[in-house]
């Protein structure tokens, strides 16, 4: 028996990349998979295609497991709550929600447009609401159910050319958070991961120099779609019940644990500050703890702790 046995889970993006591996691996551990993918696109710029996870829910079926497939768009809630009157009718239930479905639209942002914004927030970050917002009044309902959402680095520390990518990865960190502390009492969990992993969609982030080349080479050959997967199978289950308003990231074989933001240091002045003495005095103490502006491929990486 796997690990989601008995579980209904929605992988939204199932048709290509880390939401592919997601859902075939979901089935493996005993899942009944709902496979999501408009089937469009890394830019959305297209109409899509029911192909994509129609292919992935029949290879489900082909091995043994329970699946089908819908080909509706995360940005619409009518969609996502007509897909959980699906789920409810077809399978029986909805367990858990995993959403790494998504679109780039980079470019420097003095140069973009209010379309490719909106656009990127309407997938990343409406979408996020959507699957949630359709499916959490169930969940509270059975006291059951987990959300393994998707941030990214470019969010979490910075990425240049990806401004609405980023804000929108963001934006789903504090989504993810709140939703985390109003469900803890209705058991309803909600995490999220930052991955690294060799998709369509890393491979489209344009390369600027000899350096950034090199990195994609040493990705391509030490990343896989399959190892986030994991991550994110394992937060929908209940082996990972007290896991909940968590960061995590994956990175090739190396599971990560962010922080989140907190003060680090505060002044006081008695009497209070001036916009003078701020910008002389305070920042001055506080300047040898800022954050360096440093792209998030190329920021410091702990050290890898060993397990034995």
């Amino acid at each position: 028996m796997g690990i989601l046995e008995g579980k209904v889970v929605w992988v939204t993006g199932g048709g290509n990349g880390i939401g592919k591996d997601t859902a075939l691996i979901a089935a493996k551990e005993g899942a009944k998979v709902v496979v999501n993918d408009l089937g469009g696109g890394f830019k959305g710029d297209d109409e899509g295609s029911a192909s994509p996870a129609e292919q992935v829910a029949a290879e489900i079926r082909k091995n043994g497991g329970k699946a089908f497939s819908n080909s509706d768009s995360v940005t619409s809630l009518k969609a996502m709550e007509a897909l959980r009157d699906q789920t409810l009718k077809e399978f029986g239930g909805l367990h858990g929600v995993i959403n790494p479905a998504g679109i780039l639209r980079d470019a420097m942002f003095h140069k973009m447009t209010e379309f490719d914004w909106d656009k990127v927030i309407e997938v990343h970050l409406r979408g996020s609401y959507n699957v949630c917002r359709a499916t959490i009044e169930h969940f509270r309902e059975q006291q059951d159910g987990a959300y393994a959402l998707f941030t990214s680095t470019s969010g979490l520390i910075g990425n240049i050319g990806q401004a609405n990518y980023a804000a929108a990865k963001l934006g789903i960190m504090g989504l993810s958070r709140v939703v985390a502390m109003e469900g803890a009492k209705t058991n309803v969990r909600s995490n999220i991961i930052a991955p690294v992993a060799w998709t369509r969609m890393t491979q489209s982030v344009p390369i600027r120099d000899e350096a950034q080349a090199k990195r994609r080479e040493i990705m391509a050959a030490t990343i896989r779609p399959d190892q986030p997967a994991k991550l994110a199978v394992a937060l929908v289950s209940n082996l990972a019940k007290d896991v909940t308003g968590q960061i995590f990231g994956a990175r090739a074989d190396t599971i990560e644990l962010y922080s989140q933001p907190r003060a680090i240091m505060n002044i006081n002045k008695e009497g209070g500050w001036t916009p003078e003495g701020i910008a002389t005095e305070a920042f001055g103490q506080m300047k040898e703890k800022f954050f360096p502006v440093s792209r998030s491929a190329t920021s410091p990486q702990p050290a890898p702790a060993k397990t034995g």
